[in-house]
């Protein structure tokens, strides 16, 4: 076309723009009226003037195009027709809305999304408010706009909407949608729609799924739904399902009917469905197996059936060829994401290894190169051609793998060992290669991702517990480090070194492989003489050191950085409710590592007699110290990885046990007699007391022989005052057998009291016959000096056990609350109405000063059976549960709270303010800031609740609480004052607000 004629086009389509302009004002003027602020609103209530406005509007939108959407004419409408719409949505016209909805909905989906952003609030309020339209197509219009917004818009006032779908109770409305449709073919879009929202909404507010997944009614519609055929059904229940799911509480009550719904995912898994219902069952199976106690659950319902589908998604050979590549791609890594279920122990790694997941992987390697499967065993230049090319998901689901195998796994019993050698060849090789440019890794370069995947994948195939691949392992890397190994070795030494000596730290990914490299190099013995030669061992104390002075805690999340985006869609959305323990080496990894490094190369160090010149020249961290860190990492971390190696380094130390703050406790009772309850008599007539009841917790062995009193509750119904009488005067005895010496004994109890025992190594022999004897397993494992096995719990100190009717029998003394609620009462081991508790002196004494002081003072109190505690029964159990495990109490957990109103949150509140109170006059440590905390956590909630909180906290003289109420309180102050709330408060508590209300004001701090 010529440059006139172009010109001469443009005149045209301007010419018709202004002519459907001026029309489109002609009629939207007759419609607007001005406010005093110049603000323009929609006023027009004639329904025949709205329609015309409305097709004005559609005539203006079907002349505009891509192209003309950045005309000035067409953007200084925008405003304008969005208003008009606004307003007219507000009708009650089902006529004027069946047009308005449409048009409103096209403008929407049309109009770039840089000139629609800051006009979306406009219209959220009348999408939100017509869901609940009589009118199938005005609701589900309405539906669709508004999850096109929610979808495709940055919008940053996630508040401000939140408000107005509360205020319009959107999902009320969308649950009663979803639960009157009836599922045929007229009507599937329809849910669709309604579901796709709904999920949109759960997944963007975390305080929307309660609502949700509370409904008992909805959640059978659902169960009555995806039994639909129409795969796309299939595909929006998923959605909403695993919008659920986001929410712990959610999951756990999907799988309250568990054995259907996984019956049905694993049906929708498998490779008849069509690709988009299996992506979107892997996705929610994702959710579903998040944690390691519901993925235990799950497996006993369908373990092999759920693997099976995992190595077929894996395999991705279901697909026909002309399957789209994109979803191919998505089922191999929504399996892949969903095979990170290795990482937890259980029987669903039989069916792993039974099912070829080595070959799967290897195929996934090959399939990126390109490479045809080899038919013989691989050079380790062969190697190298395919090691870099594999998805970083492959090296954590072979890392879970080789960490739960058995030690006499042999892969030549499945015909696997070419394709596992092959695996560990290609992580071997992207670990060297790692080490050697590790000074060269960019955080962000997708290699240095595979390679810190594959990295920690080959540090645990180096210590795996299967023979066959730890051998293997370290034969490999063996091999592949020639000529230069050591070369690698001190440039990692040299840069631990230089980070331990310096104030700032280098960057994490090289230390992060500098730290697995050492640790690896530590199990091959041809290098691990040369870093213990080269004062390896006291460069890791440098930075053991440095790491827990500077609390860098990297977490797993954080070097492998593909997991955040491996979770599939669902990590862009804030989950909630879910209560899982941290994975082994969560929140700790370089620690955790340099521990481990430190374990293998004292290990083959010998005793620490051996080494006497360790910490010579180490005036800034002694024995003594490292001895001190190792003991808090035990009582305070949450990493079971951590807590596992700090116990086990302790044990070369001549600490044996598992040291922690419920033991340091109860270690206070060791040696006490005044409140012991049994003899331990050995043969040589000498004898020990101790407190039976910590026995029965520690060491139940010892107290096989002794003879319980009467049953529970007893034929001739004794009171509970006879009952304790008749405990009180049963003295047991146990006799123990000429093998049982004096010293081996009292080693034992000291376990029994803390948790743990030191001993020289002239005793540990003694101490493990007597422990193998007592049945002390996990004592017996730090006896011998086992390498802690990846994934198992750490074996703390509970004696809540005691609490049970075993326990009775050594009960010496019942806690009652001071104020006990109205509640149905029937006590398991007593016929006594009032709310109790049966304990035990040792417990209460050893955990508490106050009780201490009064078991001492000889008066009445401390004579007495019964011990009424000045707080509520709810608190009183709080404060068991607390001294009898050390766990601190908790709120109920996330959505299940903030469902509640304000008066139901204080009643959770008001069991953590006395606790602070009581914690205060008993001298609790722990308790106090525990509790406080939560309060304090909470005064962001409600202003009422602030209110209440302040008022209670006042009485209590909680005065730091108080004080961060009225901070809370003081922005407020002026409307309280306004709407009369503030006259809840008493003049001293009202005048408080006021002053801080007057320091906000002025800019300075409320504190």
């Amino acid at each position: 076309m010529s440059k006139r004629g172009g010109v001469e086009n443009n005149r045209a389509i301007t010419d018709r723009l202004l002519t459907r302009h001026q029309r489109l004002y002609s009629s939207l003027k007759l419609g607007f009226s001005s406010c005093d602020d110049k603000e323009r609103k929609w006023r027009c209530l004639d329904i025949e003037m709205q329609k015309h406005v409305v097709h004005s509007i559609s005539a203006f939108l079907g002349f505009i195009s891509a192209d003309t959407w950045q005309h000035p004419l067409v953007k200084d409408s925008v405003a304008d027709m969005i208003k008009a719409l606004e307003g007219i949505l507000q009708c009650n016209s089902e006529a004027v809305l069946i047009i308005a909805a449409k048009v409103a909905l096209k403008l929407v989906r049309d109009l770039p999304s840089s000139m629609l952003q800051s006009h979306v609030l406009n219209l959220i309020r009348p999408f939100s408010s017509l869901l609940s339209f009589h009118q199938l197509k005005v609701a589900s219009r309405c539906a669709n706009g508004l999850n096109h917004i929610l979808t495709h818009l940055v919008i940053k006032e996630d508040r401000v909407i939140w408000e107005i779908l509360t205020e319009t109770n959107a999902v009320i409305h969308i649950i009663n949608n979803i639960q009157n449709s009836s599922i045929n073919m007229e009507s599937i879009k329809y849910f669709q729609r309604m579901a796709s929202l709904l999920g949109r909404i759960l997944w963007r507010w975390p305080p929307s799924r309660y609502r949700v997944w509370n409904d008992a009614e909805l959640l059978r519609a659902l169960e009555v739904i995806r039994v639909n055929p129409d795969s796309s059904v299939k595909v929006a229940v998923f959605q909403l399902y695993s919008a659920l799911a986001l929410c712990g509480n959610g999951a756990e009550r999907l799988l309250e009917n568990g054995e259907n719904l996984i019956k049905m995912v694993v049906q929708c898994m498998d490779s008849t469905q069509p690709p988009p219902v299996r992506i979107e069952a892997f996705k929610l199976a994702q959710l579903l197996l998040m944690n390691g106690q519901r993925c235990s659950k799950i497996m006993r319902l369908s373990c092999e059936s759920i693997v099976g589908a995992i190595i077929c998604g894996l395999s991705g050979s279901s697909l026909p060829s002309r399957q789209n590549a994109k979803d191919q791609i998505s089922l191999v890594v929504e399996a892949g994401c969903l095979a990170q279920i290795t990482r937890w122990a259980g029987e669903h790694h039989i069916y792993f290894w039974k099912l070829g997941i080595d070959r799967v992987l290897f195929t996934l390697l090959l399939s990126k190169s390109h490479k045809a499967q080899p038919r013989h065993s691989l050079s380790l230049e062969e190697l190298s051609a395919i090691a870099p090319d594999g998805p970083a998901f492959i090296w954590d689901i072979l890392g879970g793998l080789v960490t739960h195998c058995a030690e006499d796994f042999n892969p030549e019993m499945n015909e696997s060992d070419f394709s596992i050698n092959i695996l560990i060849g290609c992580a071997c090789l992207i670990f060297v290669d790692a080490i050697r440019k590790s000074g060269q890794i960019c955080q962000d370069d997708a290699n240095s991702i595979s390679s810190r995947s594959a990295s920690r994948a080959f540090l645990l195939m180096i210590y795996s517990p299967c023979k066959f691949i730890a051998s293997q392992a370290r034969s490999i890397l063996s091999a592949a480090l020639k000529p230069d190994g050591k070369r690698y070795l001190k440039s990692l030494m040299d840069y631990l070194h230089s980070v331990s000596s310096r104030d700032e730290f280098g960057r994490p990914d090289r230390i992060f492989f500098s730290i697995v490299g050492l640790t690896c190099y530590s199990g091959l013995p041809q290098y691990r003489k040369y870093i213990i030669q080269n004062e390896g061992i006291k460069m890791l104390l440098a930075f053991i050191k440095k790491c827990l002075r500077n609390d860098l805690n990297l977490g797993r999340l954080n070097v492998a950085t593909h997991l955040q985006d491996m979770v599939s869609l669902w990590t862009c959305y804030p989950t909630c409710c879910h209560t899982c323990t941290e994975d082994w080496d969560d929140g700790g990894i370089l620690l955790l590592f340099s521990l481990w490094g430190l374990a293998e190369l004292i290990h083959h160090s010998g005793p620490m007699r051996n080494c006497p010149d360790l910490f010579c020249g180490q005036l800034e961290y002694t024995e003594a110290q490292l001895i001190n860190d190792l003991q808090e990492i035990c009582n305070n971390s949450s990493t079971p990885g951590l807590r596992w190696y700090a116990a086990y380094l302790l044990s070369y130390f001549g600490v044996y046990g598992f040291p922690s703050r419920l033991g340091k406790r109860i270690g206070n009772a060791l040696g006490e007699k005044e409140n012991a309850d049994t003899q331990l008599i050995l043969k040589s007539g000498e004898s020990l007391s101790v407190h039976g009841v910590l026995l029965l917790v520690q060491c139940p062995s010892l107290l096989q022989t002794v003879e319980l009193p009467l049953d529970k509750k007893s034929s001739d119904g004794s009171s509970v005052r006879q009952y304790m009488e008749l405990t009180k005067k049963f003295k047991k005895e146990v006799h123990l057998s000429a093998h049982v010496h004096h010293l081996p004994l009292v080693k034992i109890l000291e376990f029994g009291y803390l948790g743990y025992l030191q001993a020289g190594e002239d005793l540990v022999k003694s101490l493990k016959s007597f422990a193998k004897h007592c049945k002390l397993q996990p004592l017996l494992q730090m006896l011998h000096r086992k390498r802690p096995k990846w994934g198992v719990p750490f074996p703390g100190l509970d004696l809540t056990r005691a609490l049970d009717f075993d326990g009775l029998a050594f009960s010496d003394v019942v806690l009652k609350a001071e104020a006990a609620e109205e509640m149905q009462w029937a006590c398991k081991f007593c016929f006594v109405l009032v709310p109790h508790m049966h304990v035990h002196k040792v417990i209460l004494w050893s955990s508490c000063d106050y009780f201490r002081a009064m078991y001492r003072s000889g008066m009445q109190e401390s004579r007495s059976l019964f011990v009424k505690v000045p707080i509520s029964w709810k608190a009183l159990v709080k404060l068991v549960d607390w001294l009898y495990s050390d766990k601190l109490p908790t709120l109920v957990s996330g959505c299940l709270f903030h469902s509640m109103d304000d008066r139901e949150k204080l009643q959770e509140l008001q069991p953590f303010l006395e606790l602070c109170w009581l914690a205060d006059q008993w001298l609790l440590e722990g308790i106090h800031e525990h509790c406080s905390r939560v309060v304090n956590s909470c005064l962001d909630l409600s202003e009422n609740l602030s209110l209440e909180v302040l008022q209670i906290s006042a009485r209590l003289s909680l005065w730091k609480l108080a004080e961060a109420a009225v901070n809370r309180l003081a922005p407020s102050y002026s409307r309280l004052r306004l709407t009369g709330e503030i006259e809840k408060l008493d003049k001293d508590l009202a005048d408080m607000v006021r002053a801080a209300s007057v320091r906000h004001s002025r800019g300075g701090s409320t504190k």
